[in-house]
């Protein structure tokens, strides 16, 4: 109930989760409130927040979890009769490309599953050591000892253009001249590729920002400018836009699964893993 409510921030969302009534999620609240001695959410305009104690207990709480639902299926796992929540972080081209596929599969195997994506932003060690999340799929790996990773797929960079106003940069001045919309990650992480470009003294000038590869297309339709961005999102975000290889070599850009140390062995991670893996070939191909 306590993960419930924070991840869903209202009592409301909380109880809809359980499959319980609002006034059984608030009666087991104050038992919790009573247990340790805090208030652990206060009203904040429209919905509830979590109070300092309660975001420290957040962690014991999902681990807690995590060693009831291991002890539960001692002999193995059965997708058929799991019922539960998993939590991904992944971005714009992952979110976009591989994970509607990738519930697919899970839930024909998994019918009392459900998917929660929430952005990885920059992905941290933290995100998987408290529990935020059982998996990140990310181009940027955390590194960090406890951490292990897959590498799911490769994609290219190109640069991205609206065709009825203006043809793709015949070369490198004439892309480096243009007015160009890049993402820059919360908080303040651009991405590694404008990196790569400015340690080879390849200077853009930016107009705009944008905190996902979402927003970009709308300030490169009817325009002149330009946004360089992964090829996959051909189909996704970027569709209607026109696209072109970018006139000097690119660093690819990988993707990668990335988990905690204590799920390698966990029957169920390992069928999670196992499965987002067999996606990976589909979802390309579709693209």
């Amino acid at each position: 109930m306590l993960i419930a409510v924070i991840e869903e921030g209202s009592i409301t969302g909380a109880a809809g989760r359980l499959g319980v009534t609002q006034s059984a999620v608030s009666h087991s609240l104050e038992k919790l409130r009573e247990l340790v001695g805090d208030p652990l959410f206060l009203r904040s305009g429209r919905g509830i927040v979590a109070t300092t104690r309660a975001e420290a207990l957040a962690p014991q709480a999902r681990a807690l979890l995590e060693a009831m639902r291991n002890f539960s299926m001692v002999g193995g796992f059965d997708p058929a009769r799991y019922e539960g929540r998993i939590t991904i972080a992944a971005n714009d081209l992952q979110r976009e490309v591989l994970l509607p596929s990738a519930l697919a599969r899970l839930r024909a195997e998994a019918p009392g599953l459900t998917l929660r994506v929430i952005p990885s932003n920059v992905p941290t060690a933290e995100m998987l050591r408290d529990g935020r999340c059982q998996a990140v799929i990310s181009p940027r790996p955390p590194d960090a000892a406890d951490l292990m990773q897959k590498r799911l797929f490769e994609d290219r960079w190109v640069v991205w253009f609206d065709p009825a106003m203006r043809a793709a940069p015949a070369d490198l001045d004439a892309y480096v001249g243009a007015e160009h919309v890049t993402v820059v990650y919360e908080p303040q992480r651009s991405l590694d590729f404008d990196h790569v470009l400015a340690e080879r003294g390849i200077q853009r000038r930016f107009v705009a920002s944008v905190p996902g590869f979402a927003g970009l297309a709308g300030f490169v339709r009817g325009t002149a400018r330009l946004a360089t961005a992964p090829r996959l999102l051909r189909d996704a975000t970027m569709h209607g836009l026109a696209d072109a290889g970018l006139p000097f070599d690119a660093p690819p850009l990988p993707m990668y699964l990335v988990w905690h140390a204590r799920h390698h062995a966990d029957p169920m991670h390992q069928w999670l893993r196992r499965t987002i893996e067999g996606t990976v070939p589909a979802s390309l191909a579709a693209v």
